[in-house]
């Protein structure tokens, strides 16, 4: 009886055991774009630290602050928004905690990418963002078809009527505005201005829709659209057009002569997230060289660490070398910080282009 006594306790004492090991596993919410968080790099991750299990919730900027102002910041223990959408949001909801630096490696971090994120989402001298992925949009051309494509308003050139493309997003107000001489980013400071701003651009996208075959909504319609040869110009990400110029190295994305806008996606810490210490180590863990090779295969944009290009795959490489020059690098246009109201006033925008082009 004591001998089985002593087995019961035993029998109790392993059960105890194993369930307090699998209620001590924590569970790291991540709140990302698509393919940020491909399922090899979560494996990697998980083997190095078996006591964290990864979540995923694949999301975009808009639906990410939604989510986080509908929860007051809680629900998700790392996000991923880009840069311009961290400073007007945490200044009027409060959904971000500041960083603590000293647990982040940023010495792997390229320097211009840093302290241009730092210098966008420093409140009160705290630091709520570090950067991730980077990329651009502009524009991409088939050359051997449309060999002088330089401006955002080429797309609207009478010689490629019916055979160009543009996304009906912002960034198509921004680059037109910067095409026709304006500066939409100087004018956020001044919203009167910048409305009279995005009443020309509207006009002038209007007055383009004969020369579009379409809008395109995502990445896999404008691929289809470039490499059918339907359209052989348009607006596009700059990742979309690298995949392309993989099947067919006539399709370059060429910077537009007033500049790519630049967007950088960022590392950021809900104010009510509950698992800090495992969100920083998967910060550490995907800035890592061998892991940012197989990050860049999946996203196809360049990371923040120095020497990102060289850890692309060769296609993707290959592909940027052919669109960027030095001098392209020195003219990017970081998307600036969005003010309140500003979104709204493009939205209106948008919805006005559309109307008036269906």
């Amino acid at each position: 009886m004591k001998f089985l006594g002593s087995k019961l306790l035993a029998t109790a004492a392993v059960i105890i055991a194993v369930s307090t090991g699998a209620s001590s596993a924590e569970t790291l919410r991540l709140l990302t774009w698509g393919s940020y968080a491909p399922d090899e790099i979560i494996k990697l991750f998980e083997e190095k630290y078996p006591d964290i299990q990864v979540e995923v919730t694949f999301s975009n900027n808009e639906e990410m602050v939604a989510k986080l102002r509908a929860t007051g910041g809680a629900g998700f223990d790392l996000a991923q928004p880009s840069h311009d959408r961290i400073y007007a949001v945490q200044q009027e909801y409060g959904i971000y905690k500041p960083l603590d630096l000293t647990k982040i490696d940023t010495s792997v971090m390229e320097p211009k990418l840093l302290e241009g994120v730092k210098a966008n989402t420093t409140i009160d001298g705290q630091v709520y963002a570090v950067p991730h992925q980077w990329g651009t949009s502009g524009l991409m051309a088939d050359v051997s078809k449309v060999p002088d494509l330089k401006s955002w308003s080429d797309l609207c050139d009478p010689q490629y009527k019916g055979k160009t493309s543009m996304r009906l997003k912002r960034t198509i107000l921004l680059g037109t505005a910067f095409a026709m001489g304006e500066d939409p980013f100087a004018a956020y400071s001044d919203l009167d201005k910048y409305q009279t701003i995005l009443d020309k651009v509207a006009e002038k996208l209007i007055a383009c829709k004969d020369n579009l075959k379409t809008y395109w909504t995502g990445g896999d319609d404008l691929s289809n659209l470039m490499l059918s040869g339907e359209v052989v110009a348009s607006e596009t990400w700059d990742s979309t057009a690298y995949k392309l110029y993989a099947q067919n190295p006539n399709i370059h994305f060429i910077p537009p002569t007033t500049g790519a806008l630049a967007w950088i996606d960022t590392f950021t810490i809900p104010a009510k997230g509950e698992a800090d210490d495992a969100a920083y180590k998967w910060i550490n863990f995907v800035l890592q060289p061998e892991i940012v090779k197989l990050m860049s295969a999946s996203t196809g944009s360049q990371a923040s660490v120095k020497g990102a290009k060289d850890l692309l795959p060769e296609d993707k490489r290959a592909a940027v070398t052919a669109a960027f020059t030095d001098k392209d690098i020195d003219n990017l246009k970081f998307f600036a910080n969005i003010p309140p109201g500003v979104e709204d006033m493009e939205g209106k925008t948008l919805e006005k282009i559309k109307a008036a082009t269906e």
